[in-house]
Parts: structure tokens; sequence; C-alpha cells
């Protein structure tokens, strides 16, 4: 079992920055890739980025690319999403999971944090 809790959301200008966190409870964090996905109002819940157990493969979604930075410290059991040039379409609860399969689908994942509420204003 393993539990993730997200942090660093939070309002920020168009343009600006912010960095999320997910750190994750379990012994075994190197068996888990992880993912970060969000869900805006009305819509469905999207891939943003993945990162492998090692930290060496990631992948992103178009619409990111270039602009988000996944990451992790397997010392500290975190994952991390930079995020750069927040535009307000950006604006989405982020939610980081887990599961041993390098995947970008929602359903490939078996482990949820709660969320955390990313706005970007104009």
């Amino acid at each position: 079992q393993v539990q993730l809790v997200e942090s660093g959301g939070g309002l920020v200008q168009a343009g600006g920055s912010l960095r999320l966190s997910c750190a994750a409870s379990t012994r075994t964090f190197t068996s888990y890739a992880m993912g970060w996905f969000r869900q805006a109002p009305g819509k469905e819940r999207e891939f943003v980025a993945v990162i492998n157990w090692s930290g060496k493969s990631t992948y992103y979604a178009d619409s990111v690319k270039g602009r988000f930075t996944i990451s992790r410290d397997n010392a500290k059991n975190t994952g991390y999403l930079q995020m750069n040039s927040l535009k307000p379409d950006d604006t989405a609860v982020y939610y980081c999971a887990a599961d041993s399969r390098y995947a970008v689908r929602a359903n490939d994942f078996g482990f949820w944090g709660q969320g955390t509420q990313v706005t970007v204003s104009s």
C-alpha cells in the first residue's frame, strides 16, 4: 500500500511558476513509477507527466512539454512537478499517482493522492 500526499498548489499569475511535491509513504518507493494528472472543472482527468522508478525516463503531455518538468528524489520518497510559464488553462486540481507500471492512462495507476489545487489567473 502506498499513501501519497501532494503539496505546493496555490494561486499564481499567468507566466508564473509553482512546484508541486508528492510525498510517498512506502519503503519501496523505487518500485513505483510516478505520474501527475490534472482535472479541471467539468473535464475529465488528464495525463500530465510520468517518470520511471529511476528518474531516467520521463514522458509529457504535449500541452505541458517544455514548460513542466517531472522529477523525483528517491532518497526522500518524494516526486516533484516543476511548472513554469503557467497559463490560465493549467488551472486544475493536480493529482500524483504511483504504480509499478510506467504508464500514461489514469486507469493504470493504483495509488492516488488527494489532489492539490492550482489556479492561474490571467
